[in-house]
């Protein structure tokens, strides 16, 4: 594999420079937002609804006090801070990414992709034992230098700043981001939107992802009830698999896809009161936390609460609760919305996490992927490098280790 040149390297023509970035809201952004949190509105309630109408105002309370009183953005600022991170302008987009690199010198380039409601926040605790097994008491073989992109529209990536920017468009950027790294051949991982993002990327540039590897496959799931005859064509794991998915599928439609149906139909009318209000864009976020993880009663039993909250921090500092809608919006009146997915040829790895959204389907996938590698873990979601970041980094380690021995590069 190849490392990076220096970023900002005169080689680099001025259009498309590397600008160093450091994270620094100023205060009075910060005074803004506590003097909201203090005069913030509060709906009425039902009682003994819990969360079946949405978040319910008595833990919403809890957690505001929390974010008003004890958490620390600029701690959280600092950590950040610590990967070293810049700008550069892709297709007339802002492209803002964190580039930390391994001490190992033959250490595989990874492209690492957030979705919605993330951002780059997701990947703190497993950047390091990714990019520096040695010092986290792995082996050295197994590390990486990461990149790790704020899509366009999301987080210091956004506003953008004209229409189109799905997911296609956001990778064919990405792969233009790793060629100005000088990144010949490099792996991607990603979930949510990262998941069809690092899916597109390995199916465009098969000549330099030399894997893909996932915790989400889109398009991997029923959406219409399978027949008698599909079902006798599987094996008995499958089937039930299939019946599960298909049961999951009818309660995301009934009572979950709200969210995606606003994005994808009116995201600027949105926008107003989650940019307005930071109460609004908390719950907007945190409920999906709680909807998405492997957790009962509230997300903290999944997710560590300040990282959440910095997590929701990068859209409200940012303002760009809208822009990173719209990629809903851009998806949902794309010319392919509708059709099967192209096939990827590239070696692709599936990690399933039981409490994500959805079951996916193996003899679905196989139709469209090349699935060298599918894991089943016996828990976490949505959010698994937040959730279960061991796992994650181990089921990474493992298939692009696995890629290595079949290349004869050994461990």
């Amino acid at each position: 594999m190849t490392t990076s040149p220096d970023p900002g390297s005169t080689a680099i023509p001025t259009s498309q420079a590397l600008r160093p970035f450091r994270i620094a809201v100023p205060q009075d952004a910060l005074d803004d937002l506590h003097e909201r949190l203090d005069r913030t509105r509060w709906p009425d309630e039902l009682p003994g609804v819990g969360w079946d109408y949405g978040i319910p105002r008595g833990y919403l309370k809890e957690l505001v006090d929390h974010w008003r009183h004890t958490y620390d953005w600029r701690a959280a600022e600092a950590r950040l801070n610590e990967w070293p991170q810049f700008t550069t302008e892709i297709d007339g987009a802002t492209v803002h990414f964190a580039h930390v690199r391994s001490p190992e010198p033959t250490a595989t380039p990874l492209l690492m992709t957030h979705g919605w409601p993330g951002s780059i926040a997701e990947f703190i605790e497993v950047a390091g034992p990714l990019t520096d097994p040695r010092g986290h008491g792995g082996d050295p073989a197994d590390a990486f230098h990461l990149v790790l992109p704020s899509i366009p529209g999301f987080g210091f990536s956004g506003p953008t700043r004209d229409t189109g920017w799905e997911f296609q468009r956001v990778a064919a950027a990405f792969g233009q981001l790793m060629e100005r790294l000088g990144y010949d051949r490099y792996g991607v991982q990603g979930g949510d939107w990262g998941a069809a993002i690092s899916r597109e990327l390995g199916r465009i540039r098969p000549d330099r992802v030399i894997g893909v590897h996932l915790n989400l496959l889109p398009n991997a799931t029923p959406t219409r009830e399978p027949d008698a005859a599909e079902l006798a064509t599987l094996g008995v794991d499958e089937r039930e698999r299939t019946l599960e998915s298909w049961a999951r599928y009818q309660v995301w439609s009934r009572d979950l896809q709200g969210y995606a149906d606003i994005q994808s139909t009116r995201p600027q009318t949105l926008a107003y009161g989650l940019t307005d209000s930071p109460v609004g864009q908390l719950a907007w976020i945190v409920e999906k936390f709680k909807e998405w993880t492997d957790s009962r009663e509230r997300p903290e039993e999944a997710v560590d609460r300040d990282q959440m909250l910095t997590n929701v921090m990068l859209y409200w500092l940012t303002g760009t609760a809208g822009s990173a809608a719209r990629i809903y919006y851009e998806r949902a009146h794309a010319d392919y919305q509708g059709t099967l997915p192209l096939p990827s040829p590239t070696p692709t790895a599936l990690a399933v996490f039981p409490h994500d959204n959805f079951v996916p389907l193996r003899h679905i996938a196989d139709r469209t992927n090349n699935i060298v590698r599918w894991t089943n873990h016996d828990r976490g979601g949505h959010f698994p490098a937040m959730e279960q970041p061991q796992l994650l980094v181990d089921d990474v380690r493992r298939f692009f280790g696995e890629l290595r021995e079949q290349a004869g590069g050994g461990r």
